[in-house]
């Protein structure tokens, strides 16, 4: 082993001190071993702690941790679906966006370069300083989507979608990667479900700016140009939060006492996953890539996301439809975005409160989608409570989204595995993305019935696969129980073991 990937602590003894004590050294292999030994190899105090200790730290990591990825992920939601609202203010006539399927490609283009951007973004937060590069990246798309405003026909703007899309890709599974570094299984969910409800809540408030922004008339730039500048320049300026207050993991997180450091780093050992190792192993990629629970949750998740396509990009242009003019089209968004904010966290706080029920939970949440585009597919168009209706439920299927994430975090051990996984999840997402906006034709509207028909039978078909999950896990979880085994966490930072190859490991449901 190379003297360079060892790193040696030193332990003082508990015995009592003497001018001429010596130290006890030992030497941590944090290529094989997660990081995390190291805090608890130069701990020297007490090492065991109070219910009432944990739940203080808990408090703590919430109010430093959470509301950075709730604000993150926010402004990523309010920027990436400008795209629907501007719309409706000019951006189809200004760009000739309106001919043929170029709208829906712009809507598309935007997640093949999450494709592509986010594996090179998961790689980089595992070598680098993770804060650092999600700063980085947050401040870049910051200015990208600011460069929005100087597209002037439809391929400049496909071109400032796709990198806007790469620059974007890499938040959600740094995100992941934090929330399994910071919290036990049974508090991920709730967590995910926090900063991934912002796309449901920020969808109540974006209508609000851009529907005073869209007011504007008779300068130099159209509404819909000032709605790219401002949401940009919040954007820029939050990067610098990010940069500056993000606690990237137990490990490093400034303004914890070395007590605090050791109970949020030594508490974790019941994930059997271990917290950080910044070495980057081949031998899991491969395991992740034979592994049949990952391309479960990624078919599910790839599924699911089919609906997306009409959430993020053409409810605001369904609603005109309607019969609505542009602005009242944007205030009749807001309760829709109350409504899945809300639905995005209280399946994960039933996920964290009830023990067993994640994939029934994710199965659940399908039911709303589906009656949605049943709703939009078969409702006369003067019915528009109804239509309003499915319009504010379509997107259910983001509380079960929320679930798979924490899942997949929480049934997935192996630092590189973990990191691989999750933006394999991710890249199901932007396919499902991908492909969502553009079975929505132009010839189809306003009613786009071939579009709802096929978010109907994917939505059906996700349900049944992470039902199909859940009994994978049951069946390999007993496998394990039979051979004598029983969960356990004495191998939980050492060697960087995967749940494959670590018999103590057990599924979460």
């Amino acid at each position: 082993m190379a003297d360079e990937e060892k790193q040696v602590v030193e332990q003082h003894e508990r015995a009592p001190t003497t001018p001429h004590e010596l130290k006890h050294t030992k030497t941590v292999d944090t290529v094989h071993q997660d990081e995390a030994l190291k805090v608890l190899a130069q701990y020297a105090g007490d090492a065991t702690w109070t219910p009432e200790e944990e739940k203080k730290i808990i408090r703590k990591i919430d109010r430093r941790l959470v509301s950075i990825l709730c604000i993150t992920y926010g402004l990523q939601y309010y920027d990436k679906a400008m795209l629907s609202q501007a719309a409706i203010f000019g951006l189809r006539d200004d760009l000739d966006l309106s001919v043929g399927n170029r709208y829906s490609f712009s809507a598309s283009i935007f997640y093949l370069g999450f494709i592509v951007g986010s594996y090179p973004a998961i790689l980089m937060a595992q070598r680098w300083p993770i804060e650092r590069v999600a700063a980085g990246i947050v401040a870049i798309w910051g200015v990208c989507l600011m460069c929005s405003a100087a597209c002037h026909n439809f391929q400049s703007f496909f071109a400032q979608r796709f990198f806007l899309g790469f620059l974007e890709s890499g938040i959600s599974p740094m995100f992941m990667l934090v929330v399994g570094g910071w919290y036990k299984k049974r508090e991920q969910a709730l967590r995910m479900g926090a900063w991934y409800s912002c796309t449901g809540y920020v969808s109540a408030v974006s209508p609000l700016i851009n529907y005073g922004l869209g007011h504007i008339s008779g300068g130099s730039l159209n509404s819909w140009q000032y709605m790219y500048l401002v949401a940009g320049a919040i954007t820029v300026l939050w990067a610098v939060a990010v940069y500056f207050v993000m606690p990237p993991d137990p490990i490093r997180a400034k303004g914890f006492n070395n007590r605090e450091r050791y109970i949020a780093v030594a508490r974790m050992r019941e994930n059997n996953s271990g917290v950080r190792n910044t070495h980057f192993k081949i031998e899991q990629v491969w395991e992740s890539l034979l592994d049949i629970r990952f391309w479960l949750i990624f078919a599910t998740a790839f599924l699911m996301m089919i609906a997306n396509g009409p959430v993020s990009s053409f409810i605001p242009i369904i609603i005109n439809g309607f019969g609505f003019n542009q602005l009242n089209s944007l205030l009749l968004m807001m309760p829709g975005g109350v409504i899945i904010g809300s639905i995005e966290l209280g399946t994960p706080y039933l996920a964290y409160r009830i023990p067993g029920i994640r994939t029934w939970l994710v199965a659940i949440c399908q039911i709303g989608t589906i009656l949605a585009s049943i709703l939009l597919w078969l409702l006369p168009r003067d019915a528009k409570g109804g239509l309003l209706f499915a319009c504010y439920i379509l997107a259910s299927f983001g509380g079960g989204y929320a679930v798979l994430m924490g899942l997949q975090i929480a049934n997935t051990a192996g630092y590189t595995k973990r990191s691989v996984t999750s933006s394999g999840i991710f890249v199901g997402y932007c396919l499902g993305n991908f492909v969502g906006p553009l079975l929505f034709k132009p010839q189809d509207a306003p009613v786009y019935a071939p579009g709802f028909i096929a978010v109907l039978i994917t939505a059906v078909v996700a349900a049944m696969l992470v039902i199909v999950y859940r009994f994978v896990c049951v069946w390999e979880n007993r496998r394990r129980d039979k051979t004598g085994t029983l969960e356990g966490y004495e191998n939980a930072y050492e060697d960087d073991l995967t749940d494959v190859k670590n018999p103590q490991f057990r599924y979460t449901l």
